[in-house]
């Protein structure tokens, strides 16, 4: 059986995407939660080469980066993909693109399950980055049918951007109707209803994380069990 290394539920947005991903596709694996230390958590190395999270463990090998899980995981699940070839190529360049861009989205709008945040300002940049997420979702979303971005089926690029349905909902994001209604079917489901619960009883407290979250705007709400440093 896989063991998972993740860390903390409420802003571990790399770590949501394989363990949502084994969730909904019923692989069975054990969860290894490991709260952020700071300072680039360097307890991490103890079973992570690169003192990273996620980290997935199946039997003597390693396999570390949420994208190198998912192509592991593949090789032995086919339903990580769709099976149709043109749906699979959108679907893994889809991914890719979530995994290598949208810098300002990541930079601005910290992951955090548990809180509300009123927006300070849109910039230029991360509003390049909503036009981004809305086209794509609307291409996804019409070219394969739905519900899911690339047909019927939940896949690994569905589970890539689970992260930003949680970030339209956190930060209040302004997107299209269509990209709307899909973020909260990914968040209905039922993974990802017990990762926000975990996530909200949560107590550890992250500060950098907690001041990235601060400087993008206002508190509006804080959902979370309260907190310990």
């Amino acid at each position: 059986m896989y063991t998972l290394h993740i860390a903390n539920k409420n802003y571990s947005s790399w770590s949501l995407r394989p363990w949502l991903l084994l969730t909904e596709l019923g692989i069975p694996f054990q969860e290894r939660l490991h709260p952020f230390e700071g300072n680039g958590s360097p307890g991490f190395v103890a079973f992570s080469p690169s003192g990273k999270v996620p980290c997935l463990h199946d039997a003597e090998l390693r396999v570390w980066d949420s994208l190198a899980i998912v192509e592991h995981v593949a090789e032995r699940h086919p339903l990580v993909w769709p099976s149709d070839p043109a749906a699979r190529a959108w679907a893994r360049s889809a991914t890719a693109e979530m995994h290598s861009g949208f810098t300002a989205l990541r930079s601005q709008c910290s992951m955090s399950i548990g809180v509300r945040v009123k927006m300070a300002a849109i910039s230029p940049e991360l509003q390049r980055d909503l036009d981004r997420i809305d086209a794509l979702f609307a291409e996804g979303l019409a070219r394969f049918g739905g519900p899911f971005l690339a047909g019927e089926a939940f896949t690994a690029v569905d589970a890539f951007y689970a992260p930003v349905a949680f970030r339209i909902q956190t930060y209040d994001l302004p997107m299209a109707a269509t990209t709307i209604a899909y973020a909260s079917r990914l968040r209905a489901l039922r993974g990802s209803e017990d990762w926000a619960a975990a996530g909200l009883a949560e107590t550890w407290r992250e500060p950098s994380h907690d001041e990235e979250i601060a400087a993008a705007g206002t508190l509006v709400a804080d959902l979370r069990a309260a907190g310990t440093p």
